[in-house]
This record gives structure tokens, sequence and C-alpha cells, in this order.
């Protein structure tokens, strides 16, 4: 065997990756690296791969002063002293993580809590790591010996590429990234998003699962092509692996019952059997085939998760601060304090599944309501006006129930003038409650011409184009930023707003998904909808109708 071996249970070991093919990796261009990494050019060669780790994380950048093999050597008798490693305390900051053993030796099972508790030593910075124990174990079989894996993992946590994120030291990193992944799902994984919702009281408990998914209770074959991935293209390509895993949860077990009490375990027991179901070709493949957000989206999507936490004061892991967050995220529609002449408190709650995870900490707040408002367009403006986003609820005369989560303040409107003005962001979607529950994913508004009352607004809609102009796209395509996220939350150019949403003196437009769009007369006692593109969905509600009720519900801190 190799110099990397030493810890290594061969008997465990997938005899593919045994391979004793001489193969040399002599390029470091990132495309190449990328195209290399994906297509396991260094899986399939134990040797290789320690040799391509070892190369991959020299490169990172990290701080001035970062522990390297030197300082284990020197600190590991006097933390470690002569206990036995098997009963070595860990940290709180892996918060009771599962120490996965992979296909270590025992030699190489005790260094992983060697490793631990003098990276504790020297990053008293890290509160909340969960992933640690993992990586740990992982690049444990390709290093020579303990110290160059501590090494090796100390400039992992050491990076200060603020572009290149890699493990999550803290809890509200960590907590923020499983509501961008909450996010992910709702958007990329629906009808796994709609199992869930069925299934879970707690639907965030269930995706903050989704690192221990990867760095737990994935097997050995398929985590270290992960990582092989990770190495090169950073944080984004967890969300792409968890997300594939949850793709392929919901296509083997949909339909049938629940293996436990618990769609957690189910799913972690998924995780650990995946070999039964999907190869690590075959999970790479699926990750990669879902048109994701840039990273630039991603990481600003993060940010604003981070901020909402932030302001709730989450920002530790305490069981009161714990108790407060899932209170808001999972009990903000509160049976006691909310009426609505719509929808009823599941309905709401249903609702509140689909919404962006940094607005579901927040309760919901009537704006507006035509029962106590009256059905004026000014009265519905000046209520609505000042917030965002906005709930719009509509009841029909037919009793079908349609709306629109609204992601920008009605206030833009105004920026055209007496003109009927495009705004709005890819946040947004309509939904159908009855007859049957539906949403549609969000499109910009493409056709003008389904606006058009009158030669007035005809001549006053302004042009919508669903791309933007060559000018205003980075050529960077990771940096490009599609129209998803709202300009004015994240300072962004205008150029990248979408056109979702239209208002005027005249009328209310929201454009729908799959062709779908809402018109709103000014009255607010008529309206109609737009099926275009239709690809078999129903519509939203009848292509003419009468309002019964419209409410207008805001989000309250």
């Amino acid at each position: 065997m190799d110099e990397y071996s030493r810890f290594v249970d061969w008997d465990k070991m997938d005899v593919s990756v045994q391979s004793q093919d001489t193969k040399e990796l002599t390029c470091m261009d990132f495309h190449e690296l990328k195209q290399l990494a994906r297509q396991g050019y260094w899986a399939k060669n134990h040797s290789l791969r320690a040799k391509v780790y070892h190369k991959l994380i020299s490169n990172i950048p990290c701080r001035t002063v970062t522990p390297d093999a030197n300082v284990y050597r020197d600190i590991v008798v006097k933390i470690v002293g002569k206990r036995n490693s098997s009963s070595l305390p860990l940290p709180e900051f892996v918060d009771n993580s599962l120490i996965p053993t992979y296909c270590l030796n025992a030699e190489g099972i005790g260094a992983v809590r060697k490793i631990i508790l003098c990276i504790s030593n020297q990053f008293p910075d890290i509160s909340f790591c969960p992933a640690l124990p993992s990586v740990i174990a992982l690049l444990l079989h390709y290093s020579k010996d303990e110290a160059e894996c501590f090494e090796q993992v100390c400039r992992i946590l050491a990076c200060n590429d603020p572009s290149k994120r890699l493990i999550d030291q803290t809890f509200l990193a960590f907590e923020s990234s499983c509501m961008t992944f909450g996010d992910l799902v709702n958007k990329y994984c629906q009808a796994a998003h709609k199992l869930m919702v069925a299934v879970s009281e707690d639907v965030l408990e269930v995706y903050s699962d989704w690192q221990r998914w990867l760095f737990g209770e994935l097997p050995m074959a398929y985590i270290a092509r992960v990582f092989d991935v990770f190495l090169v293209e950073g944080y984004k390509v967890l969300y792409r692996v968890a997300l594939a895993l949850l793709k392929f949860f919901h296509k083997v077990r949909a339909g049938q019952p629940m293996e436990s009490d618990s769609i957690q375990q189910d799913i972690r027991a998924f995780v650990r059997d995946i070999a039964k179901s999907v190869s690590p070709e075959r999970l790479l493949e699926k990750a990669f085939a879902i048109r994701l957000f840039s990273r630039k989206e991603i990481q600003l999507l993060q940010m604003a998760n981070e901020k909402a936490l932030q302001q709730k004061g989450i920002t530790v892991k305490q069981k009161s601060c714990l108790l407060v967050f899932q209170q808001n995220v999972h009990l903000a529609v509160h049976a006691e304090n909310f009426k609505s002449e719509i929808v009823s408190v599941k309905e709401m709650r249903d609702i509140w599944s689909w919404i962006p995870e940094r607005f579901a900490l927040c309760q919901p707040l009537l704006l507006f309501t035509t029962l106590e408002h009256g059905c004026s367009l000014s009265r519905f403006y000046s209520h609505s006006e000042g917030h965002e986003p906005t709930l719009l609820l509509i009841k029909t005369t037919a009793k079908e129930v349609c709306g629109a989560y609204l992601s920008t303040d009605w206030s833009e409107r105004r920026r055209g003038g007496n003109k009927l003005s495009f705004f709005g962001t890819g946040e947004c979607f309509v939904f159908r409650l009855q007859p049957e529950v539906e949403r549609y994913e969000w499109v910009i508004i493409k056709h003008p011409e389904l606006v058009s009352t009158g030669s007035e607004t005809e001549n006053h809609a302004q042009p919508a184009s669903s791309t933007l102009s060559s000018s205003s796209i980075p050529s960077d395509p990771s940096d490009r930023l599609s129209p998803f996220l709202a300009a004015r939350h994240f300072n962004l150019p205008s150029k990248t707003a979408s056109m979702f949403m239209a208002g005027s003196n005249e009328c209310i437009i929201v454009g729908g998904g799959d062709g779908q769009a809402l018109y709103l007369d000014a009255d607010l006692n008529h309206g109609r909808t737009s099926h275009c593109n239709t690809f078999n969905n129903q519509p939203l509600c009848s292509e003419s109708f009468q309002i019964s009720i419209l409410e207008v519900w805001g989000f309250r801190d």
C-alpha cells in the first residue's frame, strides 16, 4: 500500500479506489480542475487523490498565522496527555455530531478526537462546527500522519478569501445556511417540499439536517466524490448534492408509508443506504443538472437570512433562542390571534411554508380588507405601501381562492409616474388554494398586451423583457445576477430587477408562473386571468371572475 494508508482499513475500502494506475495531475487551471473533479479523475487512485487534496488545500488563501503540522506536534501531547483517545471529550462546538468512522482503522478513529481537541485549542473563535468531525475523518484517509491532517483542516478553517466559503464555524452561519437550503428546496424541489410540509410539523428542523446528510450519513465512496468537487468549486456544491439527495428520497419513497415516526430519521436512513438506489456518479449527475442560482446570488440570500436571524437576536445556540426561533418560524400563524375571512389557519400555515425563510420568522399582519376598507384601489395602495413583502388573498363569488406573494413595496409603482410600471422580483409567486392547492413558479411579465383594457393603458404599458442587456451581465457566469433577488434589499443595480408586478391608478397586474397572470380592475370588484404556456397546469382561477373578498397581509416582527 502507499504512504497514505496509515489510517485506512482496506477491508472496508471500496476496491475500485485501490487502482494502482499511475496518474499525475499537472494542471491547476480552474475550469480543467472543475471538469476533472466532476469526472472523478483522481477518485480511482488513493495516492493520487491524497496528492490532489494536498495540492488543492495548500492553495487555499489563509490567515497569515495558520497552525501547521509543527504546531500539532508541539501541542498534542500537552492537550491529550496519556488519556485514551477513544474517551477524549469533544468540544461543544461539534454539537454531539456523529463521528463517522468511514474506512478508518482503530488508530484513525482515535486520531479524529485528538485532532478535534487540538483544533479547538488553536481556533477559540469557532463556536459551532458540526461538520468538522466528518471532514477530519475523511482527510485522515489521505494523510501521512495526524499532523498533516491537522494542517490541512486548519487551512480549510482559516480560509480568508471572502468569495470562497468552505465550512460553517458559527451557529449564525450554520442556521442561516439551513434557512438558505430551505429557500432552495422551496424553489427547486417543490414536490419534496410539499411532502415535508405534509408529514412534518417542523419543516426547518428537517432542513437543518442537510449538512448531516453529507457530513455524517453519506457513505465514504459518496462523500469522497462530493469532497473532490467541493475543494475545487466550494460551498455551492454542498447545496447541490443535498438537493439531489432530497429529490432522490422523494422519488424512491413517494407513495410509500414512512419507515419510522420521523421524516428526519427516514431521510437519514435513506442517505446511509443510498448505495441501494443511487450510485455516486448518478448522485453528482443529478446535482449538477439542477440549474441553481449563481454563487453570488446564494451568497446574497445567505446574508439576508443571517441579517434576519441577527434582528431576532439568534446568533448562538441557546435553548431560549432556539425556542423563540422555532416558534417564530413554525408557529408564526397562531390560531388564537389570526383571523381571515378567506383562508383558515392551516391554509395560512401552508402559504407560510412557501415564503422565503427569512420572512417566515415574522407573523402575519392584516393591512387591508375590502370588508372593512371598501373596494378602492387608492385605499388598497395607501394601506399596502410601506410594507415589504405583502401577501394578496382573493376569494371569488364562485368560492375560488387564489393569491400572490409580492416581494416588493407597492410604492415602487410611482417610479413610472402615471404610467403602468412594472417591478417586483423572482421571489414573487402566485398560488391557488380552492378548489385545489397549486403554487405557480414565477415568470417575468412578457406580454404587456395582457394588461391592456383601453387605449390609455395600452399606450402606458412599458415593454417587458425576460433578459438583461448584454452590457449589464458580468462576464463571469458565477457572478451573474438573475432577476431573482430584490434589488432594494441587496443594493443591486435596478437592471437586475424583474417585472412581476405592475400597478397604476386603473389596475393591478401580477404575473405568475407557467404563463399565469392576474389582473384586477380599479374598483377591486372584478378580475381576470391569463393562462399562456399552460404545460397542462390548471388555471389560477376562472378566466373572468367577481371578487367577493380581497385581503392584503403584511409581515410583523
